[in-house]
């Protein structure tokens, strides 16, 4: 099994910043990609950035330049940076790693996610 555990969240004013953390522990045998999504009320989940094992990064048009996401794989932890927040950016905010269990998984690794942590940006 594989557990994912983020904390970091909180009420921030707008302008404000907030880093998020996610450490996955459990049987791993080794971590693809790394990501953050978030699900506003109402809406779907979407992604707001990801970080290959690697250290290649890709973000949500509506975060770059503000956000930050950053890993250590020696921990098996991502982090979030979020500067300059907005309103906007209010909802749950979750973890998601790609994980490769056994040696003999697909390479791509099988989908987790950490239960959310809650982000709420007051204007």
């Amino acid at each position: 099994q594989v557990q994912l555990v983020e904390s970091g969240g909180g009420l921030v004013q707008a302008g404000g910043s907030l880093r998020l953390s996610c450490t996955a522990s459990g049987s791993i045998f080794s971590i693809n990609s790394m990501a953050w999504y978030r699900q506003a009320p109402g809406k779907q989940r979407e992604l707001v950035a990801v970080i290959s094992s690697g250290g290649n990064t890709h973000y949500a048009n509506s975060v770059a330049g503000r956000f930050t996401i950053s890993r250590d794989n020696a921990k098996n932890s991502v982090y979030l940076q979020m500067n300059s927040l907005k309103p906007e950016d209010t909802g749950v905010y979750y973890c998601n790693a790609k994980v490769q269990v056994r040696p003999d998984d697909p390479s791509r690794g099988y989908d987790y996610w950490g239960q959310g942590t809650q982000v709420t940006v007051s204007s």
